[in-house]
C-alpha cells in the first residue's frame, strides 16, 4: 500500500497575523519607559540648577518664592501682587527670610490678617524692618518724600516672628517689605 500525501497549503512557516500588534507591544514596553527615564533626567537636572542658583545668590531674586519658602516662614503673599522678590538666609542660630511686594490696601490689610496681626497696628513711625535687616538685602527705607509705616507680628513657640514695614507713598498699591525670623 502506498500513502499519498495531500498537497500542503501555501502559507509560510510561523508568521504572525497581526504584526501592527506586536508593533504597539514594542512601543508599550520599550519606548515609553525610555521616554519618561529621559524626561525625568531633564527635570531633575534642572531643578538642581534652579536650587544652585538659589543658594548662590546673595541678594534679593525677583521671582515668587516657592510654595515651600512661603509655608515655613509663614509669608503669605496676596495673589495678584507685583514686583514679587525674596532673599532667604541661613545662619547656625537664625534664619531670616526676605519678601518684598507690592500689592492692593485690601490685600495688605488681608496678609496682615493672615500673617496673625491686626490691619489696625500698622502705623506711620512705628518700627517694623529694621535698619540692620534693610541693609542686608539693600532696602532704603528712609527715602525722603515717602511715607512707611511698620508693625511688628511676635507669634508665639517657634513660629517665625515678621517684621512689616510698608511704603505708603501710592496708597493704592502700597510697597511691603517683611522679614520673617526663625530662631532654631
Amino acid at each position: 500500500m502506498t500513502a499519498t500525501l495531500l498537497p500542503r497549503p501555501e502559507r509560510p512557516p510561523h508568521r504572525p497575523r497581526h504584526r501592527w500588534l506586536a508593533a504597539i507591544v514594542v512601543v508599550l514596553l520599550i519606548a515609553v519607559p525610555a521616554g519618561y527615564l529621559v524626561l525625568s533626567a531633564h527635570q531633575s537636572r534642572d531643578s538642581g540648577k534652579d536650587k544652585q542658583r538659589a543658594a548662590a545668590a546673595t541678594g534679593l531674586v525677583w521671582e515668587w518664592p516657592s510654595r515651600v519658602e512661603r509655608r515655613i516662614y509663614e509669608v503669605p503673599i496676596p495673589g495678584g501682587s507685583t514686583y514679587v522678590a525674596h532673599y532667604e538666609r541661613n545662619a547656625w542660630e537664625r534664619s531670616s527670610f526676605y519678601v518684598q511686594f507690592r500689592t492692593s490696601r485690601e490685600a495688605l490689610d488681608a496678609f496682615i490678617e493672615e500673617a496673625g496681626g491686626d490691619p489696625a497696628e500698622l502705623r506711620e513711625g512705628r518700627p517694623g524692618v529694621s535698619d540692620r535687616q534693610a541693609d542686608v538685602v539693600g532696602w532704603d527705607l528712609d527715602v525722603p518724600g515717602h511715607r512707611y509705616a511698620g508693625t511688628r507680628i511676635d507669634r508665639p513657640g517657634e513660629r517665625p516672628d515678621l517684621a512689616v514695614t510698608v511704603d505708603l507713598t501710592r496708597e493704592d498699591r502700597p510697597r511691603v517689605y517683611v522679614v520673617s525670623t526663625v530662631e532654631l
